[in-house]
């Protein structure tokens, strides 16, 4: 027999699922991956409009998948723990569809961190 969890537990499982429930959220993770990236890597990487990718990701920081790292003008966005993508790559496996992380064209990405990978 299972064991019933506590409501906080269950009140906060439905609110990491319902932060990843957005396609374009999961698109942003896939993204980021195991690195990190700043909004025009995103933009780049994904074709959406920075406005759009900005406000995923104060979702994603809002239900603390997302950390944050400032270097000047420009914050880079990392997983805030590794299992998140293990677990999207699970569920890619149970449906039958794996789960690839995005090696996007970064050309039209200017950012410090862009621009040395080049």
């Amino acid at each position: 027999m299972m064991n019933i969890t506590s409501q906080t537990t269950t009140v906060s499982l439905s609110a990491l699922f319902q932060a990843l429930s957005v396609a374009p959220r999961l698109e942003i993770l896939l993204a980021i991956g195991e690195g990190e990236a700043c909004v025009c890597h995103l933009e780049a990487a994904l074709g959406y409009r920075q406005a759009f990718i900005s406000q995923h990701l104060m979702a994603l920081r809002e239900a603390r998948v997302l950390d944050t790292r400032r270097d000047r003008r420009f914050i880079y966005y990392q997983l805030a723990d590794r299992r998140i993508l293990d677990m999207l790559c699970q569920a890619g496996e149970i449906l039958g569809q794996p789960v690839s992380l995005q090696s996007p064209q970064l050309d039209s990405c200017e950012c410090p961190h862009c621009s040395t990978a080049r």
